[in-house]
């Protein structure tokens, strides 16, 4: 099967899947595993916002929606020449990626009979579900079962490790330049990972939450993920919000390999987060995806 990815996340699921033959198009942010740019056919394309500051970007995003504009742009041609037979999308954040109604659109336009499949989960189950939607489109069902299997054994272990432990409150900012809160998944990992998660919308979007209301449960621990960015731009960030939470640890997280995309690689997410919270109960996760700020 001729397959298309049109999140970062949807790659990373079709190669855990051991489907990355089959996958003949992605998106210019899909960087794990690095041959998937390299290698594929970029069909979406977008500003690079590399330079830009979050404050900045996120200037950029809101001029872009009021004024109705795209944040991403779909390679029409490119994607017809490709002949997918399945293509993953979402519809879950129009800042995130292309929506699903944009590809149907395309698909239309260009008379391609590709499936479209939109993997939207707003909880860590359900991003473990969109593993089993994806097999059993690919017609792989079995493998699909097998990596859900793995990684929720994975999540055991991490809860018999933490299991007694007390449970520290838990920030977690998912921008910082207007800040925002934690939604979607993001609060099951704080507490898969034996934390507590304060100011949080767990199932729901993020949205702007002001510094005075994130600090007011009084958090423990303050962990900066920013969407977009890997470690060293994560670090930086989190050196700015250090001061609207004096006397919590703050730490900084690989978000984009661990933490805001939905794919299989939110487990090890999981695993890092204890090991911020219980150091003594868990491993220490691999060099350069957490850094203690303050």
């Amino acid at each position: 099967m001729r397959l298309v990815s049109l999140l970062p996340s949807a790659t990373e699921i079709v190669y855990a899947l051991g489907l990355g033959d089959d996958l003949v198009g992605v998106t210019f942010e899909c960087d794990e595993p690095p041959q998937a740019r390299t290698e594929k056919t970029v069909v979406v394309g977008g500003r690079d916002t590399s330079g830009m500051s979050p404050a900045e970007i996120d200037a950029y995003v809101k001029e872009q929606m009021s004024a109705g504009g795209d944040l991403y742009t779909l390679h029409a041609n490119a994607l017809a020449g490709l002949n997918p037979e399945l293509i993953l999308t979402q519809d879950l954040c129009r800042v995130c990626a292309l929506p699903s109604d944009h590809v149907d659109a395309a698909l239309e336009h260009l008379g391609c009979r590709a499936d479209v499949l939109s993997l939207d989960p707003y909880s860590l189950d359900a991003v473990l579900d969109t593993f089993v939607q994806v097999g059993v489109a690919a017609g792989v069902p079995d493998r699909a079962a097998g990596l859900v299997a793995a990684l929720r054994h994975r999540l055991d272990a991490v809860a018999s490790a933490v299991a007694g432990r007390r449970r520290p409150r838990v920030a977690v900012v998912e921008w910082v330049d207007p800040p925002f809160t934690a939604g979607h998944w993001v609060p099951d990992l704080v507490k898969a990972a034996g934390g507590e998660p304060v100011a949080h919308r767990a199932g729901e979007r993020s949205v702007p939450m002001a510094y005075e209301d994130l600090a007011a449960p009084a958090p423990e621990f303050v962990v900066v993920t920013p969407c977009g960015f890997h470690l060293a731009g994560a670090a930086e960030q989190a050196a700015a919000v250090v001061p609207h939470f004096p006397g919590a640890q703050v730490w900084a997280i690989d978000g984009d390999a661990l933490i805001v995309r939905p794919g299989p690689r939110l487990i090890a997410g999981v695993e890092a987060l204890a090991a911020i919270f219980h150091p003594s109960a868990v491993p220490a996760p691999p060099p350069d995806t957490i850094a203690r700020i303050a």
